[in-house]
């Protein structure tokens, strides 16, 4: 490995992905009692999880710190290890800048080392498969200096849409307004939602019903995909597998051979979108 790869349990990524990366664990509270998240989203209970969302439970996230990036890169930097961390976007969560000033010391203290903080300007899989992407570009002995500049030419073209089944999830951390949210649960009305080039969430379509919504997830994917041998694609769901297998469906009608990786949607940033959540990731064209 000519370098070290760091993520955190915002990235998605089931143990069949996490070869050659090392998590950072997310903290968040769950009714004000204190909850570690490591990143294993296979021992995830995501049914528990979003169905105490539905019954009301409040669950607040907070940023990884600066000290977390110190404590956790230091040991491999006195090593002679180069460092490479996919962040959450900087449009979503203060985390990359954390980890930038993180960086920015780390390198006066060693400066014969490198530590690049690549802003993913997403989240999930928007962000975990360009980890993968790291940590193959690692196996593959690729200077650290050239495997950042693949990474962060990579994020235009990591694409992450999602819909969300209830609205007041968005209107809690103000993505939408309250008036939007009453009325859109009112008339049945789902947003088609994506990370934009500056790694806020925004709307990019309002579609009525959940079958038209999964239904317009498949269509941005026909839009925008590249035919590549690099292709990959992931769907995460917020406790609606059914939903994520008709999704499924969806895509391999549009290319029957390309895998389908699907798992549960972590509850990192899963607080913020609810139960309902589903999410298409995988390389395209634009954003």
């Amino acid at each position: 490995m000519s370098f070290a790869v760091f993520a955190d349990g915002s990235a998605n990524l089931p143990k069949s992905m996490l070869e050659g990366i090392s998590l950072l664990p997310c903290e968040y509270t769950v009714n004000g009692r204190p909850q570690v998240y490591e990143g294993d989203v296979d021992g995830f209970d995501a049914h528990a999880f979003y169905e105490a969302l539905r019954n009301g439970t409040v669950v607040r996230t907070s940023l990884l710190n600066t000290q977390l990036f110190l404590t956790r890169f230091t040991p491999l930097l006195e090593q002679g290890r180069d460092i490479i961390y996919i962040s959450m976007s900087s449009g979503i969560s203060g985390t990359f800048n954390a980890a930038r000033v993180a960086a920015q010391e780390l390198m006066e203290q060693f400066p014969q080392r490198f530590v690049h903080i690549v802003d993913s300007l997403g989240c999930g899989f928007g962000n975990g498969l360009l980890a993968v992407k790291a940590a193959e570009l690692s196996r593959g002995d690729v200077d650290v200096r050239e495997a950042s500049e693949i990474l962060d030419a990579e994020v235009p073209h990591t694409c992450q849409y999602f819909t969300v089944d209830d609205l007041n999830f968005l209107k809690k951390t103000g993505r939408v307004s309250g008036m939007t949210a009453a009325i859109g649960t009112m008339l049945g009305i789902k947003p088609i939602l994506f990370g934009d080039s500056t790694g806020h969430i925004i709307s990019c379509a309002k579609v009525r019903g959940r079958r038209r919504s999964i239904e317009a997830l498949a269509q941005k994917y026909a839009e925008k995909k590249l035919d590549s041998p690099e292709q990959r694609i992931c769907i995460s769901h917020g406790d609606c597998l059914e939903d994520a297998r008709l999704l499924e469906d969806l895509v391999h009608r549009i290319t029957p051979d390309i895998p389908i990786t699907i798992c549960q949607h972590e509850p990192f940033s899963g607080a913020h979108v609810g139960p309902g959540m589903l999410g298409l990731f995988f390389r395209g064209t634009e954003r």
